[in-house]
């Protein structure tokens, strides 16, 4: 799976405003897509209108899951737990269910019941952990969102909006385990008292209608209607679709994404290694050439970036090739947007005739640097 750049990057906390979207309509009564990288709104319709949201509710529950524990460890199902109406997938109280069953079993199969668990795993009950929901919410720049209930069961106060949704998605999309379930359009996992094997299915068709979608959620109550999250990489740029009330998501969804990669396209942050070089000190040579580990990209939107380059202010020999000795920070108007490693890009081999005795420490290792460098 390509390297999302997004978790590369901070999570971005607000989005500028929307380009103008010729001949681009959807169904669904509010609508935003994001391109993840920039925080750019491509496309917006009532994006701001709160509306109950369904099982998309679910991102944030899950999230908070792969935050706050490891994914091994097992939770032992209580009645309240599994006393939950809607989606199950068949929790049993007094079976030890380890919570990345709980994680796949919310993401895929939508599990009312697996959302619940953890809920009352992780915050004693849903009430508490509706409490830590809205921190992590307020903390993302979730303004117009208040969550009641782990799963997305309706409820007059559960609440959030398009461009909310959008934002936990980019934070979402940013932690690789969150996006390796999410993604996955089937899962078969073992576990309960006795042990039994569960196939999960991906609630999300768009998995199997595009192979550059990796995910992110599904959600439908009466109240709500239909309900979409998705995500795609296109040309190394993520896209973050998001539609509430939507007749026709699927198409809704498609369209967006594809709408995304005609107006959104993808530019290389490099810069000029030509006389770039990291100071060396004992080697064949006082410098080395460096150069960028991976690189980067990021929509091109005109405006344009600078580079600046944070090496070590010197390296021991030998010198491998390859080694991290330093920072590129890349910034369009002032905001970072990347920050890639710098390697060295020759080895530089010890001068011969230097001492081999264990490296000191503090002052006589400084004092002994200096004077091999200036030997």
């Amino acid at each position: 799976m390509k390297r999302i750049l997004a978790a590369a990057l901070c999570v971005i906390l607000c989005f500028s405003a929307a380009l103008p979207a010729h001949g681009l309509s959807v169904s669904a009564e509010a609508a935003v897509l994001v391109c993840a990288e920039s925080g750019a709104v491509l496309y917006e319709k009532n994006a701001t209108r709160r509306l109950s949201m369904a099982s998309t509710t679910k991102m944030m529950t899950a999230l908070l899951a792969l935050e706050a524990c490891t994914p091994d460890r097992e939770i032992t199902v209580t009645r309240e737990m599994v006393d939950v109406e809607g989606t199950s997938i068949g929790l049993q109280a007094g079976e030890r269910v380890p919570l990345r069953v709980l994680i796949y079993g919310m993401l895929l199969a939508s599990g009312n019941d697996a959302a619940n668990a953890v809920a009352y795993a992780l915050g004693g009950s849903p009430a508490a952990f509706a409490e830590m929901m809205n921190a992590r919410a307020a903390a993302l720049g979730m303004r117009d969102t208040h969550f009641v209930t782990p799963s997305g069961l309706d409820d007059a106060a559960h609440y959030s909006t398009a461009h909310d949704l959008a934002l936990l998605a980019c934070a979402c999309i940013a932690n690789p385990e969150f996006v390796a379930v999410c993604a996955a359009k089937t899962a078969r996992l073992r576990y309960g008292d006795p042990p039994r094997t569960a196939i999960f299915s991906n609630h999300n068709r768009l998995l199997w209608r595009d192979d550059t979608v990796i995910g992110v959620k599904t959600g439908f109550t009466k109240k709500s209607g239909r309900c979409l999250v998705s995500a795609a990489q296109r040309d190394g740029l993520t896209f973050v679709g998001v539609t509430l009330n939507a007749p026709d998501d699927w198409e809704d969804h498609l369209a967006l994404l594809d709408y995304g990669a005609s107006v959104c396209k993808p530019v290389s942050l490099t810069f000029d290694t030509g006389g770039a070089a990291v100071r060396v000190f004992g080697g064949v040579r006082q410098t080395a050439c460096v150069a960028l580990a991976e690189t980067p990209v990021y929509p091109a939107d005109g405006g344009g970036y600078d580079c600046e380059l944070l090496l070590r202010p010197y390296c021991y020999a030998p010198l491998a090739e390859g080694t991290v000795v330093g920072t590129a920070v890349f910034r369009s108007g002032g905001r970072q947007i990347a920050a890639v490693p710098v390697i060295a890009a020759e080895r530089i081999e010890r001068r011969a005739g230097l001492r081999q005795e264990p490296e000191p420490k503090g002052i006589r290792r400084l004092l002994r640097s200096i004077s091999e460098f200036f030997d």
